[in-house]
């Protein structure tokens, strides 16, 4: 007798959504645990070409925590089309684009093909505690806790 691997086919999958708060938990290890959940790999049913995964709802993006000092040292970089790069410190970019801080951290976890788009597009993230997926009913899940 030989087991056949079981390979999911696109759209054949249920997604659910998760609701995580993003409160006091530390950057990197909340956005490796979302980005497992969007690539779908928490499912014993993971294919690697097929998306997977599930969405994702961060909320209180603004309080999230970064160990050490990198609230003043890490800088965030990127280039305009114009010379020279921009950047800005991670306590400047909390005070206007909070949400951005997560979802560059889950970005740069995520495969490097065309699937990564659509994960990413999975991702919903909000700096306070209103967010509008309420008829999805999204379920809490505790994540980066270590």
């Amino acid at each position: 007798m030989t087991t056949k691997t079981y390979m999911a086919k696109p759209g054949e999958v249920e997604q659910q959504w998760w609701l995580v708060d993003a409160t006091d938990k530390v950057v990197g290890r909340l956005a490796s645990d979302i980005a497992v959940i969007l690539m779908g790999k928490h499912r014993p049913t993971y294919t690697p070409h097929v998306d997977t995964g599930d969405f994702v709802v961060v909320v209180n993006a603004e309080k999230v925590a970064f160990s050490g000092k990198k609230w003043a040292q890490k800088q965030y970089t990127w280039y305009t089309g114009y010379p020279r790069l921009r950047s800005e410190t991670a306590a400047e970019r909390r005070e206007h684009k909070p949400e951005k801080i997560i979802v560059d951290a889950v970005r740069r976890m995520l495969p490097k093909n065309k699937l990564a788009s659509s994960m990413l597009s999975k991702l919903k993230v909000y700096a306070g505690t209103d967010h509008p997926h309420q008829a999805q009913m999204p379920e809490p899940k505790e994540l980066g806790i270590k």
